[in-house]
């Protein structure tokens, strides 16, 4: 059993979601594992990862549509607003998120369903660089 990591920096240019499936399979591709388990962490608070579908672009503004009726900007709710009216709904975004992901490897591939892709949701809607760490461990 052996295990890597990395880091990749996905730039975002505000809310909406960013597949980054293309990135994370090149990276298991080149590892030259086989079999094992992928894990994907994103370093942020106001920014998760998901696993949607990849083929209708469609679902994915209807997620967003979703969220802006769950989780609206400027909610009086909040009392934190010192960086902005979508600041703690981002930080709500991501507490009904997710942070990390795991993957199963097999046969040297992600197993990812036939229509599932890997997204960043960014939160904000100011562009940001955001960090992912990728381990993987396996053979």
């Amino acid at each position: 059993m052996q295990q890597i990591t990395d880091q990749i920096s996905i730039s975002t240019q505000g809310r909406k979601l960013y597949d980054i499936t293309q990135e994370i399979t090149s990276w298991v591709a080149q590892s030259g594992f086989h079999t094992g388990l992928i894990t994907l962490y994103i370093q942020h608070t106001s920014a998760s990862l998901l696993i949607n579908e990849n083929y209708d672009h469609d679902v994915l503004v209807d997620m967003e549509a979703f969220f802006k009726r769950l989780v609206p900007d400027g909610d009086p709710l909040f009392i934190h607003t010192v960086e902005g009216p979508d600041d703690m709904p981002a930080h709500v975004r991501t507490a009904l998120t997710q942070t990390s992901l795991s993957i199963p490897l097999i046969d040297g591939k992600a197993a990812l369903g036939q229509w599932q892709g890997i997204f960043l949701y960014e939160h904000r809607h100011v562009a940001s660089t955001r960090r992912v760490i990728l381990h993987l461990i396996g053979e």
